[in-house]
């Protein structure tokens, strides 16, 4: 027993020592030769301490324990070992598969080399071989293309040779259509052919089919003439209104059907022709590069050819009615032409295509054709007066009115061009700017020199004087009015700009010429020919503003931000443009500017004159001795003031004046802004400048009531509201004296806080001010008012 008992000390330090092997150890930090430090020691034994009292406890008897404590803490060290062997021991076999099967792969990869340098080496070896036989297969092959080639070289020779046969047999025995099918077999065959590079065989085919063409289609031209003969074809003049029916009336109409159809039958052919010469500088004729559209159809080139012949007859060479100076014989002409062929054409002619099938309107094909003949007498002329304005102007007038009458009285499709695209040629249409800006400014010395320039021509009409505008002004507007309806019609926006940017430049020097009359007038501002320049600067800003809200200078302004460039947006900065993009602002938005500011000076200096006059009257008014009016106590028996009789008579005589020289909108900012200034003067020099009795406040206030505001009166409802200051003045000045002692004091009191408390309101103050009917004196001209009173106690 004592030797168990003296056993049992160790094996338990053993035990402890194993325990203390597994668990975890902390992070050395000092080299080997330093000793375990007291702290970690300390550790140490508490977890020994620890784990002998929960296993052993203090019972000596269970020491006999320790024994199966040891022999199981071996066997689960022996188990921890296990694992981790058997764990490192588990990689190797993994990681030696990997490598054994990337060895397998790379012997395979090696094999699979091996093989394709074998197979190569055979193959080139064979292709040398074989390359002889290659060789002489492949000229044989050549050969055989070459001689395929030839063969449908040849067939297609043949086929166009049978074609053509087929095409002769048929004029022969008069079988029209079968030779009509086999032109247009040819046509397509030529469309098929066109992008092969054979150009003998091309031309070849295309001068067969021109050939056969031709004679189909002078056959058919033949019988077409003689049945348009036999209808009286072409009217020259107004159809009759009722003509008798031929014998052979339903002959005609079957002969007339028959041939319309084979030359409808015969267009895909004709128009082949006419685009390749069109495509041919040699051919290409000036008509036909004047007009983009596609080629007439073949009955109404047929129909136009007399037409034709007898524009060239007339208004060619050395006839009497080719006159450069008279275009409008030769397009009266035309239109008279379109006009009375309508009727034939939607009678006769229309109903025959209709039933063929055909998409077209015979009478719109014979004003195409009609046109092209005037286009191409249009386009010479223009050229050749392009140094005679007068010559070149009338040109243009009449173009247009053609133009016009075209489209509204023919109905002719706004999609087909007609004769204002010869105007936009480049050479032309400068001159026609040029020929504009001339005549505009020549009527303009006109106008202003004229004599009866600065009276307006409505004087006599009060209902349509409202505006008053002078002779010269309504003559100018007009001109840039019919400067607009002239290249309106125009279908090309940025030509239209040009037009708008030589009318913006005419209202400028027409601004300028009258700033210059002005100054010539500005010593008698008052006169009626400074009145009837103001009239006129102010009719031409409201006109211009007009025009800013118009559909067509919209559309124009729109075409100005998308178009761009910079020969046509000028001097306009980002701003701007920004501006004209959202419609904030308009096309004349600089002119207006210009035209307000010289409108603002004009009246500015009016107003200085007028209120010079009534100043000078005025002197006597301020300098009357209101202190000592007497008090009177019955408004009845008061009159005006003596003084300022000269005073009221001058406005009134200005306000006449006024209105009967300036337009209405003109004259309300005039008796506006004269009551504002008067407003001011009498505030000034009268109120301020003199003290006031009871007697004297009460005449003032009568003689504004009662006599100077209902001068005002007959052009709005409360004049009063015009003149605040004289009417706020007149009701400090005429409060009872209990009234002005409490508004003094309460304005006293105000004033000390505010100079107490800076910026602090006086609410009381105002508001009391406001009871009184007082809005616009401030708090501190009321206290001077009130010191004006010479009614206080003790004075």
């Amino acid at each position: 027993m004592a030797a168990l008992t003296a056993a049992a000390p160790e094996e338990a330090e053993q035990t402890a020592q194993t325990e203390n092997n597994h668990l975890p150890q902390p992070e050395n930090t000092t080299s080997p030769d330093t000793e375990t430090s007291p702290a970690l020691s300390g550790d140490v034994q508490s977890i020994v301490v620890d784990f002998l009292e929960k296993e052993v406890g203090s019972d000596l008897k269970s020491l006999k324990n320790v024994g199966h404590l040891l022999q199981k803490l071996k066997e689960e060290n022996i188990a921890l070992e296990e694992q981790v062997l058997t764990v490192s021991n588990s990689l190797p076999p993994k990681v030696s598969a990997a490598l054994s099967a990337a060895e397998e792969a790379r012997c395979s990869v090696e094999e699979l080399l091996k093989r394709e340098r074998l197979v190569s080496n055979t193959l080139q070896q064979h292709l040398l071989q074989a390359q002889p036989c290659m060789d002489s297969l492949g000229q044989v092959l050549d050969q055989v293309d070459t001689i395929e080639r030839h063969m449908k070289y040849l067939r297609c020779l043949q086929h166009i040779e049978e074609l053509s046969a087929t095409v002769q047999q048929c004029l022969m025995t008069s079988s029209v259509w079968e030779a009509i099918r086999a032109v247009d077999t040819m046509a397509a065959l030529d469309a098929g052919l066109h992008q092969s590079e054979c150009s003998h065989l091309k031309n070849f085919l295309r001068e067969t089919l021109h050939f056969w063409h031709k004679i189909i289609k002078a056959r058919l031209t033949s019988d077409f003439e003689k049945v348009l003969t036999q209808l009286h074809w072409p009217i020259i003049s107004p159809p009759a209104q009722s003509l008798t029916p031929t014998a052979n009336t339903q002959e005609i109409s079957s002969q007339l059907e028959l041939v319309v159809t084979q030359l409808l039958a015969l267009q895909t052919s004709d128009d082949l022709l006419c685009q390749r010469s069109e495509t041919s500088p040699q051919s290409a004729s000036p008509a036909a590069l004047l007009s983009p559209a596609p080629p007439l159809c073949l009955p109404v080139q047929i129909m136009l050819l007399p037409l034709s012949k007898r524009f060239r007859y007339h208004f060619y060479g050395n006839r009497t009615t080719n006159n450069p100076g008279k275009p409008e014989w030769y397009l009266t002409q035309a239109l008279m032409w379109m006009g009375n062929s309508t009727t034939f054409m939607e009678e006769k002619i229309q109903p025959i295509v209709d039933r063929a099938g055909a998409n077209i309107s015979t009478r719109v094909e014979l004003c195409r054709g009609l046109l092209s003949v005037v286009q191409e007498k249009v386009a010479a002329d223009a050229s050749r007066l392009l140094y005679d304005d007068a010559l070149f102007s009338h040109l243009v007038e009449e173009v247009l009115q053609f133009e016009k009458e075209l489209r509204s009285s023919h109905s002719y499709p706004a999609g087909l061009p007609g004769l204002l695209h010869l105007l936009l040629e480049d050479s032309v249409l400068q001159k026609w700017l040029t020929v504009e800006r001339k005549m505009a400014v020549e009527k303009m010395d006109a106008m202003l020199s004229a004599e009866g320039a600065w009276s307006s021509q409505y004087k006599d009409i009060s209902d349509m004087d409202e505006l008053k505008a002078p002779d010269c002004a309504e003559t100018f507007m007009t001109l840039l009015q019919v400067i607009t309806e002239r290249y309106r019609a125009l279908p090309c926006p940025s030509a239209q700009l040009k037009f708008l940017g030589l009318q913006k430049e005419l209202v400028d020097d027409f601004r300028i010429r009258l700033t210059q009359v002005m100054k010539e007038e500005s010593r008698s501002p008052l006169g009626a020919r400074y009145c009837a320049i103001l009239n006129a600067v102010h009719y031409i800003s409201t006109i211009l503003t007009d025009w800013g809200d118009n559909v067509f200078f919209l559309q124009l302004q729109q075409a100005l931000v998308s178009i761009g460039d910079e020969t046509v947006l000028g001097d306009l900065g980002v701003m701007e443009v920004g501006r004209l993009a959202s419609l904030e602002g308009s096309l004349f938005e600089g002119l207006l500017a210009l035209l307000d500011r010289l409108k603002g000076d004009m009246m500015g200096r009016q107003l200085e004159w007028t209120m010079r006059d009534i100043t000078a009257k005025a002197k006597p008014y301020c300098q009357d001795r209101w202190l000592s009016v007497p008090s009177q106590q019955d408004l009845s028996t008061m009159s005006l003031s003596s003084s300022a009789c000269p005073m009221m008579l001058c406005v009134r005589d200005k306000l006449l004046n006024l209105h009967q020289v300036l337009s209405l909108s003109l004259f309300q900012l005039a008796w506006q802004g004269l009551a504002d200034r008067l407003d001011h003067f009498l505030y000034q020099d009268v109120i301020l400048s003199n003290h006031f009795s009871e007697g004297g406040a009460s005449q003032l206030q009568f003689d504004m009531t009662r006599n100077l505001f209902p001068l005002f009166g007959h052009y709005c409802k409360r004049p009063e509201n015009f003149f605040k200051h004289v009417k706020e003045s007149c009701i400090i000045l005429c409060l009872n004296l209990g009234s002005a002692i409490l508004l003094r004091d309460l304005l006293r009191e105000s004033e000390e806080e505010t100079r107490d408390w800076v910026g602090a309101d006086v609410p009381a103050a105002v508001s009391a001010l406001n009871e009184m009917g007082v809005f616009c004196l401030a708090p501190c001209d009321v206290l001077i008012l009130l010191h004006l009173r010479a009614s206080w106690p003790g004075q």
